[in-house]
């Protein structure tokens, strides 16, 4: 057993590389998605695809990514030099924006982890520009990529290269991207490697799987501290984008000594519109909940899931079938799946649940050719809202909240790269629900066209406000505006739209739950 002075010391050195990987991204890469709203996300890997350590980046790539790498390293045999990519939901991926790009980690000619990579890419094709509409079937939201060697042997596997930019919209951004991807994984090999030579392969790998039995004798503990016993929670969805029938999830958490066991059952069936999470991001969010109830001083490692069962039925919103839509599965239903767990956790330990956030990413997307600059354009974006009440203090306001932990795209680095203006950018006052601790309020974001263009607009809570808790009032519900001609339009939650140049899109988000009578 390694002894805990050491085995700190281990804990920051493997994140600092995490952190150093995604610096090494930011600075990199093409897009203000990559260099200013930073969604991406780093992390690194044991030889047995077990996540050691990983960046404060976002929650809903990180969780997810252990079945990326561990696709590419059953899929190929991955040589020194050898770079995967991967986006297939149905193969360890999450939605196919987001690319992982999973790097082999040698020492002395034996694999010894992996260096990965997540980024969400504004355009990989489909249907619309974006790739995040409202789609109903996943081969319309863009191409699909198996675990293919996109580097073999340090040199660009060209064919792979032109087949992946000959399917997108801006295929010199997702080339840029994609090589700030290699340099972030080439950084994180780099660094390992640098361990290795100091402290020697058997000393890496023994601190490695101290870390994941440590992370897992934490988890224990806090479960442990949990009373047992059966917690059940639903809520629901506005709809899925192609029908009004609302979705429901449902969750039963079973605590019984120091195993929980998470239970989906009874939530709806797979659903036509793109609202369908895959098995990875059903995971992704119960590690992230669970994760933040045992705090911030431990390591965030494969070790934290090993005492939760996790039963996502097949063919249900949580588990989807392919070839389901998935675009919003990734950034709309990961988030009511977070809504339902603390839901059901609050009646185990009350005094650490907020009262539900604004439970959407309200995901906007603008795409078209740019006059002015005279090549095509893909604006993405996720727009902030409220947190939910605090036992002990009031929401925030403003913020990304839970399976999203990006930032905004600041108006001046928006309207430099697009053909786009923000004409309002404001905190809508009043939204957050009242209670002895208020929820945090949402904001209002309108962006006006300068360019004839095609807009998409994923969201929830439109029509089903953020719950609150303890007699604490629910959130206000958000709402997306069309302003064209000094008239307004309301859209739906879930739209595709032609835009004009003068149409503004307004969109105006939840508050979070109050918390408190």
């Amino acid at each position: 057993m390694m002894d805990p002075a050491r085995l700190e010391v281990f804990k920051h050195l493997f994140a600092s590389v995490a952190e150093e990987m995604g610096g090494v991204l930011r600075r990199t890469g093409f897009s203000p998605n990559i260099k200013e709203r930073r969604d991406f996300s780093c992390a690194l890997f044991d030889s047995h695809t077990r996540l050691v350590a990983q960046a404060a980046h976002i929650p809903v790539h990180l969780g997810a990514m252990p079945l990326s790498v561990a696709a590419c390293a059953e899929a190929l045999e991955l040589e020194p030099g050898d770079v995967a990519a991967l986006n297939d939901p149905f193969h360890g991926g999450t939605h196919l924006p987001d690319i992982t790009l999973v790097t082999p980690i040698f020492a002395a000619d034996a694999r010894m982890g992996f260096a990965a990579s997540r980024a969400h890419h504004a355009d990989v094709g489909g249907a619309q520009p974006g790739s995040m509409s409202p789609a109903s079937e996943l081969y319309q939201e863009g191409i699909v990529i198996p675990p293919v060697r996109l580097v073999r042997g340090g040199s660009p596997n060209r064919g792979v290269w032109d087949m992946l930019l000959a399917n997108v919209r801006t295929p010199d951004e997702r080339a840029g991207d994609l090589r700030a991807q290699l340099a972030a994984n080439r950084k994180g090999v780099e660094r390992v490697g640098e361990l290795v030579e100091k402290y020697g392969r058997p000393r890496i790998e023994e601190a490695q799987a101290a870390l994941l039995a440590y992370a897992e004798s934490m988890m224990r503990e806090l479960i442990g501290e949990l009373p047992d016993g059966v917690y059940r929670f639903s809520d629901r969805m506005d709809d899925d984008g192609v029908t009004d029938e609302p979705v429901e999830i449902r969750v039963a958490v079973t605590v019984r000594g120091d195993e929980v066991v998470v239970d989906f059952t009874g939530t709806s069936e797979q659903r036509p519109g793109a609202i369908n999470a895959v098995e990875a991001i059903t995971l992704s969010a119960v590690y992230y909940v669970f994760r933040c109830l045992v705090g911030l001083d431990i390591p965030s490692n494969s070790g934290c899931l090993a005492p939760i069962r996790v039963v996502a039925p097949r063919g249900t919103v949580v588990n989807a079938r392919r070839p389901a839509a998935v675009a919003a599965g990734n950034v709309e239903t990961s988030q009511r799946i977070v809504d339902v767990l603390l839901g059901a956790l609050a009646d185990a330990v009350p005094d650490r649940v907020p009262a539900a956030s604004q439970g959407t990413m309200n995901n906007l997307t603008i795409g078209g050719w740019d006059p002015e600059r005279r090549r095509p354009f893909a604006y993405y974006e996720t727009i902030a809202g409220g947190t939910g009440g605090r036992p002990d203090r009031p929401g925030c306001s403003a913020v990304h909240t839970h399976m999203t932990n990006t930032l905004n795209t600041p108006v001046e680095a928006l309207e430099y790269a697009y053909p786009l203006r923000v004409r309002r950018y404001e905190i809508r006052r009043g939204s957050g629900g009242s209670g002895r601790y208020p929820g945090g309020d949402g904001i209002r974001r309108d962006v006006e066209l300068l360019a004839p263009a095609r807009a998409a607009i994923l969201s929830d809570r439109r029509r089903f406000p953020p719950y609150g808790l303890a007699d604490g009032q629910p959130g206000g519900v958000g709402r997306n505006v069309l302003i064209g001609t000094g008239q307004e339009r309301e859209l739906p939650g879930k739209t595709s739209l032609d835009v004009r140049p003068g149409d503004v899109i307004s969109i105006r988000t939840p508050g979070g739950g109050g918390h408190g009578g």
